[in-house]
């Protein structure tokens, strides 16, 4: 695929609970910024995205507090109770703006602060019209168990990968793939999980280790670490 015009949604109406803390965990600072603000600027320093939906919850109290909330290509639309949810809002608000269902649209985890602009080229560049998904390969030995935690067997780790985000497609095809979903009462794990039931076979794209997902408390000093480190531009 060749240097499209992109856009973005980066689903920003969860609360983050297992953060433990008392503001969404977006709204955490993470080296002098919040969460988001790392995220959102980065993204919107890549060239090629031509805006950036963020769907934000209905009494959001932070988000308009942000320097990057006033920046050209963002805009926000009110998210949903679940992440399926807040993508879906966000994909229906580009079209109903008017942007081409063929257009080009990633989604992204607000809480993946570090991506890093080499794996967005990259997942353009090996993208199809099927999609395409950043994901790191299983290194370790992995392991199924029962509710008790005794293992029941050793799972076979050859071909089996880490979904992350980014995540890529045509705007109409996510777009009708999540209502699929939703109509159907299926269960979207991410927008992958969504192309899958239609059919598609999105392309896994190898990202890089420092786009984590900030979850725990104790990885906000690891994202400290990685962004300390991030070749994109200054911001």
């Amino acid at each position: 695929m060749s240097s499209p015009t992109l856009y973005a949604v980066v689903p920003a109406a969860g609360v983050g609970a297992r953060m433990g803390a008392d503001i969404p965990k977006q709204y955490l600072s993470l080296n002098g910024q919040t969460i988001l603000q790392h995220t959102l600027s980065g993204l919107a320093n890549y060239s090629a995205l031509k805006q950036i939906v963020v769907p934000i919850a209905a009494h959001d109290a932070w988000f308009a507090q942000q320097a990057i909330a006033q920046h050209e290509k963002i805009q926000t639309c009110e998210g949903g109770a679940e992440r399926f949810e807040s993508v879906l809002n966000g994909l229906n608000h580009l079209l109903d703006s008017g942007v081409d269902e063929h257009a080009w649209v990633m989604v992204h985890d607000v809480a993946r602060p570090c991506l890093r602009h080499a794996d967005i080229d990259k997942l353009i560049s090996q993208g199809s019209e099927q999609g395409a998904i950043l994901a790191m390969e299983v290194r370790d030995t992995m392991k199924r168990t029962d509710s008790s935690g005794a293992i029941i067997n050793t799972v076979d780790r050859n071909q089996l990968w880490h979904a992350l985000t980014s995540q890529l497609a045509p705007l109409g095809v996510l777009q009708r793939a999540i209502s699929q979903c939703v109509a159907q009462g299926v269960n979207i794990t991410d927008e992958a999980s969504a192309l899958e039931f239609i059919g598609l076979h999105p392309n896994v794209v190898a990202g890089h280790p420092s786009n984590i997902k900030v979850t725990r408390p104790e990885d906000l000093e690891l994202a400290e670490f990685f962004l300390a480190h991030q070749p994109n531009p200054k911001r």
